[in-house]
């Protein structure tokens, strides 16, 4: 048996799922010139497999594919929330959405957090803070000039926004102090209004003829101990998923667009890469690629985002630190990208951690792998969704080292189980065979440990659609719901 799943059901501590801190760390001593400068480039709705550096044949993204060359790839991350507004929360808070009450698009953070984010710690830290594009918590941009400790050098669009980090690059002088840049770009998000039969807004998409159209993928299809409850979410808002009355054709000019709208993206964020080339930035920053969520992608016959199924919920996650050993390296250490962010920066920034904080932060990790090292083991990460823009299905994910394990709130065959080294396509639903019965009761328990270890805070009724904010918050009833 697994090591890693015979350690279920014991105290965080133990576990190693970080227990929150009775205060708060102490900064560590840097000289100025030692601490990194920091890039954070993030696209939106954009799933694991989608880069080339992944092995994917049906794009190409060498922007992306020349972060990989000279970092670490990560196959194991996860968003925290796959939803835009919940999982960028996550990022900025270090907080579980349900632990925020972020646990929707329209929410904004509450105020005891909105003086307490990522940007702001690491201004206080010493760092200058900029930010370009999508911000997303909740408005679209950033509310004003200067906001949560960045100075806004560019309003949510993708034009223009690689060229405001350029700019700013090219405009800091010469051992100044260290900055914190967030390029934050919209796309492949414009698959939504594609599947709408709209315009994109943010990149122009060419017709294409089918048999210039990818195939579809070996998971297209609905397994038949799938989630009932997921297609009954589907049929409940044409608006989000138009895809229901979709023919395989139609999937496949889908997928050919949506990997169009990822190489649109990958050459904005092309244009960062070659300035920090020019400037040789390498030699001393922490660059850092990833983005809030997914896309189904046809897989499944699923669009859009909400589902846990892993073109949902895995993002792709690329770092690269200063010097030499981590270059073309990967990684399948499991990873929390939404709260393994802000201790991950505190920890090359020299900022505060802010108590209550369960993330675990990158930087071990990295460099363990850079030196050839053991990586630090984590039992398993925990990933959490609401489908508060439909009927409020609430839905829980637990990935360990071999095995995912996936709880919905409702419905028929609402336990998944899946052999994540055999059975990346979720295609064998292991929860309905017996043989596995042991497996699936050990993941019940870290699901059990993880809502016990984590409070929830209620959302605001005001923001909270259908008045879902106990429902969404309610730990109590969420320990019922597992078998």
């Amino acid at each position: 048996m697994n090591a890693v799943l015979l350690m279920a059901g014991l105290p965080a501590a133990i576990s190693g799922q970080a227990a929150p801190q009775q205060g708060a760390a102490k900064v560590p001593v840097f000289r100025e010139e030692s601490r990194p400068n920091i890039i954070y480039i993030m696209t939106d709705q954009q799933w694991a497999g989608a880069m080339s550096c992944a092995g994917n044949t049906d794009l190409h993204t060498p922007a992306m594919d020349a972060l990989a060359e000279r970092g670490v790839r990560f196959t194991n991350a996860y968003c925290s929330f796959p939803l835009s507004g919940p999982s960028r929360a996550a990022m900025f808070t270090g907080l579980m959405p349900s632990e925020s009450g972020v646990v929707e698009n329209e929410v904004p953070l509450p105020e005891s957090l909105a003086g307490n984010t990522l940007g702001q710690m690491v201004r206080d830290a010493g760092y200058d803070c900029a930010y370009a594009g999508k911000w997303h918590v909740n408005t679209i941009s950033l509310p004003g000039e200067e906001a949560f400790g960045f100075r806004n050098i560019k309003d949510n669009g993708d034009q223009g926004v690689a060229e405001a980090c350029v700019d700013y690059m090219q405009s800091r002088s010469r051992g100044s102090r260290p900055f914190f840049l967030v390029a934050s770009f919209i796309n492949p998000h414009n698959i939504c209004e594609y599947a709408r039969g709209q315009k994109t807004p943010h990149a122009d998409l060419a017709p294409a003829a089918l048999e210039d159209c990818p195939g579809l993928p070996s998971n297209f299809a609905v397994q038949p101990y799938d989630a009932a409850v997921l297609r009954f979410e589907q049929g409940l808002n044409y608006s989000l998923y138009p895809t229901v009355s979709y023919s395989p054709d139609d999937w496949r000019h889908y997928r050919n667009a949506y990997f169009r709208l990822v190489e649109a993206v990958d050459a904005e964020i092309g244009k960062i890469v070659a300035e920090i080339d020019r400037q040789k930035l390498w030699d001393n920053t922490v660059i850092i690629f990833t983005s809030d969520h997914g896309d189904g992608c046809g897989a499944h016959q699923w669009n859009q985002k909400t589902a846990l199924y892993e073109e949902v919920a895995s993002v792709p996650l690329i770092v690269c630190v200063p010097g030499k050993g981590d270059d073309g390296k990967v990684s399948e250490a499991l990873v929390n990208e939404g709260i393994d962010l802000m201790p991950s920066l505190c920890s090359w920034t020299g900022a505060v951690m802010p108590e209550g904080r369960s993330g675990v932060s990158l930087r071990p990790v990295v460099e363990a792998v850079a030196r050839g090292k053991a990586v630090p083991e984590r039992p398993y990460i925990v990933t959490e969704t609401n489908f508060i823009q439909t009927s409020g299905t609430l839905g829980w994910m637990v990935r360990s080292s071999k095995y995912k394990y996936v709880l919905y709130d409702k419905g028929k065959y609402r336990e998944q189980l899946y052999d994540m080294e055999n059975d990346r396509g979720e295609m064998r639903n292991l929860a309905v065979e017996s043989e596995y019965a042991e497996i699936l009761r050990q993941h019940r328990e870290m699901l059990r440990e993880w809502l016990l270890s984590h409070p929830a805070t209620p959302a605001s009724a005001k923001h909270a659609p259908r008045g879902l904010a106990k429902q969404a918050t309610d730990r109590v009833r969420h320990l019922r719901m597992i078998p």
